[in-house]
């Protein structure tokens, strides 16, 4: 049975997303051999507020069987689940969101389909992030900011001052991506990038929970 989001429309699902700080990404294959189910409940009781399920390397089958996993464990701690790429297993999982890249359905034809569930995009310049915007994505993520090697894009890492370039007026949340380490964080927030998207510097830590709380009290929101 598919266990129900937490959040009860999109406007829910916004306001959640509006609040995020850390946005935890796993990945099978950066969790040092451990489980995801087992990497995300460190996540969840780290306190983190939303995770994304990417997964490369797997069949739909099988991403959609652990999409109905992480469903129910961040339905019992009220995170936003998103899911990379599949429309369709976001939809069938009850998640709350999906992330799609340049190369993946475009956004247009996406926001026909995906009735509410929130839309976020990945972009590396201006124009992309214009153009999502355009075509009614509810959040971008803007990197790699630093080099990274848990994904490969042609345009190499982007920088932070890439930030200034994009944000200014851009009307929608966004988030920030690729090789970002706790040392980078207090350079990002104040360079006006409250929400920010981690690997392996969260699912590769020895103490995920611990990691994460760390992560997070680096906003100064007391937690």
């Amino acid at each position: 049975m598919t266990i129900k989001s937490p959040f009860s429309d999109k406007a829910e699902r916004r306001a959640a997303f509006q609040n995020i700080d850390i946005y935890p990404v796993i990945s099978s294959e950066f969790t040092n051999g451990r489980p995801a189910l087992e990497v995300l409940r460190a996540i969840a009781h780290g306190g983190a507020k939303i995770v994304q399920l990417r997964e490369k390397n797997k069949s739909k089958a099988e991403i959609y069987e652990l999409a109905l996993k992480y469903r129910e464990i961040t339905a019992e701690h009220k995170m936003l689940l998103i899911i990379n790429d599949h429309i369709d297993i976001a939809l069938a999982c009850g998640a709350d969101g999906v992330h799609l890249g340049q190369d993946d359905l475009p956004l247009a034809a996406a926001r026909e389909i995906c009735g509410d569930l929130l839309l976020g995009c990945s972009t590396h310049n201006p124009e992309e992030a214009e153009k999502a915007v355009l075509e009614g994505a509810d959040y971008i993520n803007i990197g790699p900011i630093y080099p990274t090697g848990t994904k490969a894009v042609a345009c190499g890492a982007v920088g932070i001052g890439m930030l200034k370039k994009i944000t200014p007026g851009l009307g929608i949340p966004f988030t920030v991506m690729g090789g970002i380490k706790a040392k980078h964080i207090p350079e990002l927030l104040a360079a006006g990038a409250p929400r920010i998207a981690m690997v392996t510097e969260i699912t590769q830590a020895d103490n995920i929970t611990a990691k994460v709380k760390e992560l997070r009290s680096l906003w100064g929101k007391g937690y």
